[in-house]
């Protein structure tokens, strides 16, 4: 006597897909993809966002150049400051470092 075949339809809890299972074997028959809705409504948003990243681009990297060009002078006076203590105190042994405990 043969079974009536019925189909489960599952939804994925990850991608919303739906997917046709079948009870017997377990195999899944049919995947249908769930429609995605367009990034942008129309192509001019589209390229204004694109030219309004473009801008933030280039002052992010600007603002890199700045800090990189600076931090080699916040490094030279850290170190002219440490050379004067470290001549104000010569007797004083030289700081703990991590390694050394």
């Amino acid at each position: 006597m043969g079974k009536p075949t019925n189909h489960l339809d599952v939804e994925c809890p990850c991608c919303q897909a739906t997917l046709r299972v079948d009870p017997q074997t377990g195999a899944v028959l049919t995947y249908k993809a769930k429609d995605k809705p367009a990034t942008f409504e129309d192509f001019g948003a589209a390229v204004k966002s694109y030219q309004g990243e473009a801008g933030r681009r280039e002052q992010a990297f600007q603002k890199s150049m700045a800090e990189h060009k600076v931090h080699k002078e916040v490094l030279a006076k850290k170190f002219d400051e440490l050379f004067k203590e470290a001549k104000e105190k010569p007797d004083e042994p030289p700081p703990l470092r991590d390694v050394d405990l």
